[in-house]
C-alpha cells in the first residue's frame, strides 16, 4: 500500500479518493474506518462522500453467486447512483505518524479496533466525525463489524455452499 502523504506529495493539486471502510458494504451500515485516514496532514481537507447505487442488489456480489449478480445487473433497464458530499473535515496532521503499531495496522488496511491499537482523543474524534458524516449522508447506522467479521462471513458462506 502507498502512504497518503506520498500520494499528496506526488499529486499536490489533485483530489485523492480513499475508501476508509476498507471493504464493500451492503448499504445498510458504516463499518469501522481504517486508521490510514489519520495519515492525512492537518492542512488537507477531507470530504466524506456517500455513493449509493439503486437497485441495491447490483453493488456487492456474494461468493459463488456471480451469475445471479450479473443477471440482476444487466436485466434492469436503468441504474441510479446517488452521490452526497459532506462538509470538509481537517486531518490530524502528524498525530497519526507517531505510532509504529498504527503504521503496521495501516499497512494491513485494518481498522484500529481490529488489531488493538489505542488511538489518541484527536485521532478517535477524526475517525468518529468522518464515520458519523458518512452515516448521516447514507442515512444508515454505524456498525461494529470489521474486516475480520466480513472475512468470517465469506468463509462460512462458501463452506455452506460446498456442502450442497
Amino acid at each position: 500500500m502507498v502512504d497518503i502523504s506520498k500520494l499528496l506529495e506526488k499529486y499536490p493539486n489533485r483530489p485523492i479518493a480513499m475508501f476508509p471502510e476498507c471493504t464493500t458494504t451492503n448499504g445498510r451500515g458504516i463499518l469501522p474506518l481504517s486508521v490510514s485516514l489519520l495519515d492525512v496532514p492537518s492542512k488537507t481537507k477531507i470530504y466524506p462522500v456517500s455513493v449509493r447505487y439503486t437497485p441495491a442488489d447490483v453493488t456487492t456480489p456474494i461468493p459463488r453467486s456471480y451469475t445471479t449478480f450479473l443477471w440482476n445487473l444487466l436485466s434492469k433497464p436503468t441504474h441510479c447512483i446517488r452521490v452526497r458530499i459532506a462538509e470538509a473535515v481537517s486531518g490530524c496532521g502528524d498525530v497519526g505518524a507517531a505510532s509504529p503499531a498504527l503504521k503496521e495496522g495501516q499497512a494491513n488496511g485494518l481498522p484500529a479496533n481490529d488489531y488493538g491499537v489505542s488511538l489518541t482523543r484527536e485521532q478517535k474524534a477524526l475517525l468518529d466525525h468522518v464515520g458519523e458524516a458518512l452515516a448521516r449522508l447514507g442515512r444508515v447506522k454505524r456498525v461494529g463489524l470489521g474486516v475480520k467479521e466480513k472475512q468470517d462471513f465469506v468463509r462460512m458462506w462458501t463452506k455452506g455452499k460446498r456442502r450442497q
